[in-house]
């Protein structure tokens, strides 16, 4: 759940910087009446605006197996695009 002037991290969108459009909208709630899409709700859009590229935290991974002297440490972080909600939009 998402309001205006909230600030998420989602997938990598491919944008730099600017204005971005969600269109694929699940549920929207205008505080009165809450619309569940099947899939997706129509005629609402989310508008956002993109502020840059973060990192999640970094997800370790290790595995081992006893007795044999084998261990394996991964580190992982994934890259994000921070977005600023600016406005839903119902049509």
């Amino acid at each position: 759940m998402v309001e205006k002037g909230d600030i998420i991290d989602v997938e990598l969108l491919g944008v730099e910087t600017g204005g971005v459009e969600f269109k694929e909208v699940v549920m929207f709630n205008d505080g009165e009446k809450a619309q569940v899409g099947a899939p997706y709700v129509k005629d609402v859009v989310v508008k956002g605006e993109v502020l840059g590229e973060v990192k999640a935290p970094k997800l370790i991974s290790f595995k081992y197996k006893r007795r044999k002297n084998y261990h394996r440490k991964k580190g992982h972080r994934q890259n994000h695009c921070r977005v600023k909600i600016t406005d839903l939009v119902k049509s």
